[in-house]
């Protein structure tokens, strides 16, 4: 079934209601917890995710759509929760966590723009205490989330980063990239070039064991020709595994959430 790419909102989740929180503007900590992770990040979402502003797809003549939903890459699917994926990798034992930003931690940037109002409605100006006041704030209120996970294996340099959908839409995977270094050359000699191509057919035959022939042009493998239902790409030594439709969602959601939820001034006319 095809996907919706608007979605109203018309009931919204609790944790994004905004109530007069027990908060004290002028009292707080120059640094938040949040702040020193331990290896973690703040970083704001931005939202422009290029992998999601794709044309049309088309599944090949004869082809079947694929069931794409289904697919994991080292066992993480689109859909899982935050815990489930940080679980899996633990549990397969092949990749850890990145030495350092193994986490990130985003808002919505129309919820980090509410935030900043109401900061600096309250006298926080300075930069360091206005970055404070909006992380507490998100966290208080749930718009915080960890929306990235960096995985590494160290023995081969593989490397996987997860991306999830906020807490507004339960914090779920919506795009899995996965990269190897078959592509890459130690050198401009015949024999590299050799090596390299080996090391592509080898990965490549590898991806269609695991997934089958591809169903859309020579790289793609999609669950229908709406480019908004999960599918996935291979690259040289690549693998792109998207949903845009639940992160078209989760936007959504998001940007109606903080336009009701706008700390606007009670104005008398």
């Amino acid at each position: 079934m095809k996907r919706l790419l608007i979605i109203f909102c018309v009931t919204l989740c609790p944790a994004f209601t905004t109530f007069a929180d027990e908060f004290d503007y002028e009292e707080f900590p120059v640094a938040d917890e949040y702040d020193d992770m331990g290896g973690y990040a703040i970083e704001t979402n931005t939202d422009t995710d290029d992998v999601c502003q794709m044309g049309t797809v088309a599944i090949n003549g004869g082809a079947n759509p694929v069931a794409v939903q289904s697919f994991d890459i080292a066992g993480i699917m689109l859909g899982m929760n935050f815990d489930e994926a940080q679980l899996v990798a633990r549990e397969n034992g092949l990749y850890v966590n990145r030495p350092k930003n193994s986490v990130i931690y985003s808002m919505h940037p129309d919820w980090k723009y509410n935030l900043d109002y109401e900061c600096r409605r309250n006298g926080v100006y300075a930069p360091a205490k206005l970055d404070t006041c909006i992380n507490s704030l998100a966290r208080s209120r749930g718009v915080m989330y960890a929306s990235e996970l960096h995985l590494v294996r160290a023995v081969t340099g593989e490397t996987i980063d997860v991306y999830f959908t906020s807490n507004a839409t339960d914090n779920v995977v919506w795009k899995i990239v996965y990269k190897n270094d078959v592509d890459e050359m130690p050198g401009d000699d015949e024999k590299f070039a050799n090596q390299r191509d080996k090391k592509i057919w080898s990965w490549w035959q590898n991806v269609l064991d695991k997934y089958g022939n591809p169903n859309s042009d020579t790289d793609k493998w999609v669950s229908s020709d709406n480019s908004y239902d999960p599918m996935m790409t291979a690259y040289y030594g690549e693998l792109e595994l998207v949903d845009c439709g639940r992160r078209a969602e989760d936007s959504t959601v998001n940007i109606q959430s903080a336009t009701d939820n706008f700390a606007a001034k009670s104005y008398a006319f």
